[in-house]
């Protein structure tokens, strides 16, 4: 029996979650997060699809993007997962699987959940115990959303811009959602 396809609507926010098989790690070094990231931007580029927050753990990745096309997150699932895993097998002289079956997604339609979706993502490693701060977590999006790191990789959300009129004034409100 075929798979359905998944709703995957254009304009419509998605919370994406990536578990390693068993929960097995998935990265082993920070090498094997740049090259995951490095192929998270270019599969957002040629999908279409923006990015606004993300966490890579060790055994799992949560992204929070948001299609411009439909489909468009699928394809671009679809992309990383081609050239990471054969990536990470090559490297670690494995075969197989490294993902748990397909990807977990849920649309985020209400405004009022994207910003509590966006720090449930960001507080991961917090949650996990790796770090007391959220800034403390490199492999994050906390530093560009609360901090104000600059990146390629993300594009913020309308509603994380309509948190203030000023740079300085999102920053600190975005901070202020992590008391």
């Amino acid at each position: 029996m075929p798979r359905r396809l998944r709703l995957c609507p254009a304009g419509i926010s998605q919370h994406i979650v990536q578990r390693g098989n068993n929960r097995q790690v998935c990265f082993i070094c920070d090498e094997d997060v740049a090259a995951y990231a490095n192929w998270l931007h270019e599969g957002a580029r040629k999908y279409e699809v923006l990015i606004h927050a993300w966490v890579f753990m060790t055994n799992h990745v949560h992204l929070l993007v948001t299609p411009q096309v439909d489909l468009a997150s699928s394809l671009m699932m679809q992309y990383i997962g081609r050239h990471y895993v054969r990536y990470f097998n090559r490297k670690y002289h494995r075969t197989g699987t490294l993902w748990e079956g397909r990807y977990h997604s849920n649309l985020v339609q209400q405004e009022c959940y994207l910003l509590a979706c966006q720090r449930y993502i960001e507080m991961n490693p917090v949650r996990a115990k790796m770090v007391i701060d959220p800034a403390d977590y490199k492999w994050s999006s906390y530093r560009c959303n609360g901090l104000g790191v600059r990146t390629k990789l993300l594009t913020p959300h309308p509603v994380y811009l309509n948190l203030g009129s000023t740079k300085a004034s999102r920053l600190l409100n975005y901070r202020g959602l992590f008391c």
